[in-house]
């Protein structure tokens, strides 16, 4: 018989537009070894209070490592990372909480003398999560492969070890140190299944950047310019580099440390610290700090470590304040834990580094500051105050995330890393593929997929590099989690805005988001404009958005479960794909004076001119943009050339000739750029593609004409007849037809 014990503590169901989601997860599974035989030879009183001395310990684990306890079963334990927040590191998450009770419970008396005995398998895929049953407690929460891969991982765990599966082991690599065994067989899976063994934590390394810096060349230039002020004119600045996942920040924080060395002719002393994803105490990066400032290695004795604080502080402090120094900062390496004791040698190393700034201009500089705690925030706080109040030649430099949010004393100078121009982003990836030894050629395959990112171009090559399909060009599993993290800051809503958006093909509008999601006209709206705030969609002159990176929108429609990405595929169906021509892309002085152009400020009919006898040698399937001819007097300005092709002749009827009276209407024809990319040598409607194949029929189509309008409307007649001013109505897209020389042109 199975026990079950379930936590019945659970929050309020949040308000969530998309109820069940894909998600790649990280599922933990801890039993008990050799549980039958305990329980045996034990009184069933003491059976419960093993059970919950266990549990407790268990439970206490999870809950500071951020997992969800989905349920227990007999003294077996499963928990979810990431089921319902990622933030990239579920798997860190899940196997530092593995090494953690692994610590608490191996061979530890637990009741008496009582001791257990765990295995731990910890397992990363794809699973459907209910967002709202994903708490503690709530069972059923996940369903998919990956539960049953963790719970066979943790049977041929070795007692007291735990044990990872291949995605766990790629997402964990540089943080845990892992070691691999022979694969095992597994029922029913073939070939038998590779496992990783975690055997502790690695200690953090310094990212290699010997390649050439490509692009940046803005922002490294305005970043040296602003610390360059602040060391010389004695007057403290806090610089912040901000930019997504795989911009490239910590390249530019290194370029930095190589391009501003001197100041006003004395060497200015650089602190660099990278805060690792949830350190082992809250104030390791001060610590660090204080290793660096000294010489320090991970590696030195307590004497080592003595000796080069002594050094490093003498200069500093009078001779009678050193040895109490010494004692403080020596403290701080040892247990950087946030205690009272350590706060204290906190604020030693903050006057250490004052008085640095003093003899010489320094620099302190976090990388990935939204990683560490709130105390490392304060420590940064009250040093830029102290500086700023003794004017001292200091600068502050933060890396981190948009969505990182601090307050800091003063003003801040923020420096936004925006994506690789298309030309830069060409020379990375060639420069990456040539040094890995692939062919130059993928670059065109490439250049679409990483959206001017330099992190995610070394992930396509590193993946291709490890054997990816270089046909399919699977998206990297850094990449993945990068990207996940990123919606996953998003609220409900506009995480449900933009999975519907990525159900929808090319740009996307607010109606059509509204539609698929079945909500009433404009609640899209402010989604909409967040989204296009937080960098995640571009706003297009034509009303529509678009994804700011590929991988983006390919995560979030991998998101939606099969139904209902059906359900928002056949609403996103039912709406007509419109080309939008707003009149300002004609005529470039349409948007100048409605007083100047009362005419070009009414709407225009997209149509088509399929009934249209086109001239000798041009193609007949093209977009008609028809608008009046005023006559007038004033001389009007020179236009500039269309980017599309374009045609100012009239309609040739059957058996008449070209001339027509004054005043007839002129249709101008458009090729929409989202159909198809022009002809070489298209900068008139005529085409030299050829003549239309045979085997392709004519679709019979209407003009429609707006009326001639002579000027603006005479007093007493009708007003406000039609759409409003500046509305462009738009006919559907027509369908597709690809040439035989490729060409797709609209028919």
């Amino acid at each position: 018989m199975i026990t079950v014990v379930a936590d019945t503590q659970r929050t309020d169901r949040p308000h969530w537009p998309v109820p069940e989601e894909r998600r790649t997860v990280t599922v933990l599974f801890a039993d008990i070894v050799g549980s039958t035989a305990l329980v045996d030879r034990l009184d069933p009183e003491d059976v419960r209070a093993l059970q919950r001395a266990y549990f407790d310990t268990v439970a206490a684990v999870l809950r500071r490592w951020h997992g969800v306890v989905e349920k227990y079963v007999g003294d077996a334990v499963m928990a979810l990372f990431g089921a319902r927040h990622s933030d990239g590191f579920d798997a860190y998450r899940a196997v530092r909480a593995g090494l953690e009770i692994q610590a608490a419970l191996d061979r530890r008396p637990i009741l008496g003398d009582i001791t257990l005995r765990l295995r731990v398998g910890v397992a990363t895929g794809e699973a459907v999560v209910d967002l709202g049953g994903a708490v503690s407690g709530g069972h059923g929460v996940a369903s998919g492969a990956v539960i049953t891969t963790a719970a066979r991982l943790q049977e041929y765990a070795a007692p007291g070890t735990v044990a990872l599966c291949a995605a766990t082991a790629r997402a964990t690599a540089g943080l845990i140190v892992q070691r691999q065994l022979a694969p095992v067989p597994v029922a029913g899976r073939v070939p038998p299944m590779p496992v990783w063994h975690a055997a502790g934590l690695a200690r953090p390394g310094a990212d290699r950047h010997d390649g050439p810096l490509i692009g940046r060349r803005r922002e490294l230039a305005s970043v040296t310019d602003q610390l360059t002020r602040a060391l010389h004119d004695h007057d403290p600045r806090w610089v912040s580099l901000v930019g997504p996942s795989g911009s490239g920040r910590s390249r530019l924080l290194h370029e930095l440390t190589r391009a501003l060395r001197t100041v006003d002719g004395m060497p200015v002393r650089w602190c660099v610290v990278s805060c690792p994803p949830y350190p082992d105490q809250v104030l390791a990066p001060v610590a660090e700090l204080v290793r660096g400032v000294a010489g320090i290695r991970h590696g030195d004795g307590p004497a080592a470590v003595r000796d080069r604080l002594t050094d490093a502080l003498t200069p500093l402090y009078p001779p009678n304040r050193v040895a109490a120094a010494v004692a403080a900062l020596q403290s701080l390496l040892t247990t950087p834990d946030g205690s009272a004791g350590t706060l204290a040698a906190a604020a030693v190393c903050r006057d250490a580094l004052l008085r640095l700034a003093a003899h010489r201009p320094l620099v302190v500089a976090v990388d990935d500051v939204d990683r560490a705690a709130p105390a490392v925030s304060h420590f940064l706080h009250a040093l830029f105050t102290a500086a700023a109040a003794r004017g001292l030649p200091l600068a502050v430099l933060t890396v981190h995330q948009p969505q990182w949010a601090d307050t800091r004393p003063g003003p801040v100078r923020r420096v936004p890393i925006r994506p690789l121009a298309t030309v830069q982003s060409g020379r990375l990836l060639r420069h990456l593929l040539t040094r890995a030894g692939q062919p130059v050629a993928l670059v065109d395959r490439l250049l679409p997929l990483v959206a001017g990112r330099p992190g995610h171009a070394a992930a396509y090559v590193r993946s291709i590099v490890e054997g990816a399909d270089r046909l399919t060009l699977p998206l990297p599993d850094a990449v993945r989690r990068a990207v996940g993290a990123e919606l996953d800051h998003l609220d409900g809503e506009r995480r449900a805005v933009l999975m519907a958006a990525a159900t929808i093909g090319g740009p996307v509008s607010r109606d059509a988001v509204d539609r698929t999601l079945g909500w009433v006209p404009g609640r899209s709206a402010p989604a909409l404009r967040g989204l296009v705030a937080a960098g995640l969609l571009l706003a297009r002159r034509t009303d529509g958005y678009v994804f700011a990176a590929p991988a983006l929108r390919q995560v979030a429609a991998e998101r939606l479960p099969r139904a209902l990405r059906a359900v928002f595929g056949s609403r996103a169906a039912e709406a007509p794909r419109l080309d939008t021509v707003r009149p300002e892309a004609l005529d470039p002085t349409a948007g100048r004076s409605a007083a100047a152009h009362p005419v070009a400020d009414r709407p225009a009919d997209v149509v088509r001119l399929d009934a249209v006898h086109p001239r000798a040698g041009r193609s007949g399937a093209v977009l008609a943009v028809v608008a009046p001819t005023v006559s007038t007097r004033r001389t009007a300005p020179p236009r500039r050339r269309l980017p599309a092709a374009t045609t100012t002749t009239a309609p040739a009827e059957p058996g008449r000739g070209t001339n027509h009276p004054a005043g007839t209407r002129r249709l101008r024809a458009v090729v929409s750029a989202s159909d198809g990319p022009p002809t070489r040598g298209c900068a008139t409607a005529s085409s030299t593609a050829g003549p239309r194949p045979a085997d392709v029929a004519r679709t019979p189509a209407t003009i429609r004409a707006a009326p001639t309008v002579p000027g603006p409307p005479e007093r007493g007649g009708p007003v406000g007849v039609g759409p409003p001013a500046g509305v462009v109505r738009a006919a559907p897209r027509p369908p597709l037809i690809h040439w035989p020389n490729g060409l797709a042109t609209a028919a």
